[in-house]
C-alpha cells in the first residue's frame, strides 16, 4: 500500500490532520492501536481555545461544537473565601468553549466514517522505517499479520508513550522535564455545575477545579498526593474536601451525587526538541506534555497540527517546502510559550510539599496582583483563550 501520509495515532490530534488534508484532497491512513469505542471511551478535559475551534471549523467539523459547546466568557481564581473573575471576552474580545474532547474525537470519527476515509485499528508492532531518507514506510501488525505503507510523510500523533519520539535517536532528540509532587482526583457527576463559569481554587488545602462537561454532567478536580489511589477515596470523602478548598458561598450551592468515573492524574512539563526528523513530524503529546492547569494540553496539539497542515498544503499544492522546513521552529516556539502558561498557572494555585512561609506569602502576593491588576488579568486572558498562531 501506498499513501502520502501515514499518521499514527487516531486520536484527536491524529483525526484532525487527516481531516483537514482530507478537505485539500491529500491522501492519509490513520493507526490506531485500539478500537474506536476504546479511544471515545477515554474522559479528558474539553476547553476549546479561539484557534482549536476555527481548525474545526475549517475541517468541516464545527456543527455540533456550535450547537452543543458552552461559550465562557472568563474564569473564577479563588483563594480561600475570596474570589474575582477574569473577563476573557473583556480583554480579547473572544472566549474560550467547553466541549469535551470526547465529542471531538466523536466528531472526527464521523466525519472520517462519511468520508469513506482509511483508519486501521487494532494495530500492534508499528515501526517506522527510512524517515531519514527519501523511502519512508511504516510497518505494522494486524491479527499477527504484517502491513507496508510506503509514504511521503509521517505524522507522529501517537501520544507520550507512543513509538514515533523513540525513533528519532537519542543524538538527535534532547528532552526537556519537570515532574510535579502531586496529582490530580478528578471526578465526572451527573450533576449541574456550581457555576456558569470555571472555578480555579487556591486554598490552604491545595488546589482544586470546578468544571463541567453540560448542564448536567459536572467535572470536579482536587490537588492529592502521588501515592493516592481512586479506592483510596469515597464520593463523599472527594465532596467533602473539595467543600473546603472552595469559596463557602459556592461549597454552599454544590450538588453532590455518585461518581460516575473517578481517576487521578500525575503532573508533568515535559518537551522534546526537534519536532521533526527527516520525513517524520511530532505533534501533540508525542512531542509534549502540559500540567491540565489552563487547559493548554489538546489546543496545543491543534496548534500543531494546524503548522503540519499548513506544511503540508503548501508542499503538495504549491511544491513548496517552506513550511515543512519551518514546522519545528514554529511548533515550539507556540510550545514553550504554551509550557510557560501551564507552569505559572500550576505555581500560583498549588500546594507544594518544601514550600518555605515565604513562598507562601509569595504565591497569595502573586494571586493579589492578578486580582488587583488589570493588565495581569489581560495577560492571562490572552493565554487563556489562545496564542495567535
Amino acid at each position: 500500500m501506498r499513501t502520502q501520509v501515514v499518521i499514527i495515532g487516531g486520536g484527536p490530534s491524529g483525526l484532525l490532520l487527516g481531516q483537514l488534508l482530507h478537505t485539500q484532497g491529500i491522501k492519509a491512513v490513520v493507526l490506531e492501536r485500539k478500537t474506536r469505542d476504546y479511544v471515545l471511551s477515554r474522559i479528558r478535559a474539553g476547553i476549546l481555545e479561539r484557534g482549536t475551534i476555527a481548525l474545526m471549523h475549517e475541517a468541516g467539523v464545527g456543527a455540533r461544537l456550535e450547537k452543543e459547546g458552552y461559550v465562557h466568557d472568563g474564569t473564577i481564581i479563588s483563594y480561600g473565601d475570596e474570589d474575582f473573575t477574569v473577563n476573557f471576552k473583556e480583554h480579547t474580545g473572544t472566549s474560550v468553549v467547553v466541549y469535551g474532547q470526547t465529542e471531538v474525537t466523536r466528531d472526527l470519527y464521523d466525519a472520517r466514517e462519511a468520508a469513506g476515509l482509511e483508519t486501521v485499528f487494532n494495530v500492534e508492532q508499528v515501526q517506522i522505517h527510512g524517515a531519514d531518507t527519501d523511502a519512508s514506510y511504516v510497518t505494522y501488525e494486524v491479527d499477527g499479520a504484517e502491513q507496508r505503507i510506503d509514504c511521503d510523510y509521517i505524522a507522529g500523533c501517537d501520544g507520550f508513550h507512543g513509538v514515533s519520539r523513540q525513533a528519532i535517536p537519542l543524538s538527535v532528540r534532547k528532552e526537556y522535564e519537570k515532574v510535579y509532587p502531586f496529582g490530580w482526583l478528578g471526578i465526572l457527576s451527573e450533576t449541574p455545575p456550581v457555576n456558569e463559569e470555571l472555578i480555579y481554587a487556591a486554598s490552604e488545602r491545595g488546589f482544586a477545579l470546578c468544571s463541567m462537561r453540560n448542564e448536567n454532567l459536572s467535572r470536579y478536580y482536587i490537588q492529592c498526593s502521588l501515592s493516592d489511589k481512586p479506592e483510596d477515596w469515597t464520593d463523599e470523602a472527594f465532596w467533602q474536601e473539595l467543600k473546603r478548598r472552595i469559596p463557602k458561598a459556592h461549597a454552599d450551592k454544590l450538588v453532590t451525587g455518585p461518581s460516575i468515573e473517578k481517576s487521578i492524574a500525575p503532573l508533568r512539563s515535559f518537551v522534546t526538541e526537534p519536532m521533526r526528523w527527516g520525513r517524520l513530524f511530532l505533534c501533540g503529546d508525542a512531542a509534549h506534555i502540559v500540567p491540565p492547569t489552563g487547559a493548554k494540553g489538546l489546543n496545543t496539539a491543534a496548534s500543531d497540527i494546524h503548522y503540519l497542515y499548513q506544511g503540508l498544503k503548501q508542499h503538495y499544492r504549491e511544491h513548496d517546502s517552506t513550511g515543512l522546513d519551518a514546522y519545528s521552529e514554529k511548533a515550539l516556539a507556540r510550545v514553550w510559550k504554551a509550557e510557560r502558561f501551564s507552569w505559572w498557572m500550576t505555581n500560583l494555585l498549588h500546594r507544594f510539599p518544601d514550600q518555605t512561609a515565604f513562598d507562601l506569602k509569595m504565591q497569595k502576593a502573586d494571586i493579589d496582583f492578578l486580582r488587583s491588576n488589570r493588565e495581569a488579568q489581560s495577560v492571562m486572558a490572552q493565554n487563556y483563550i489562545g496564542l495567535p498562531y
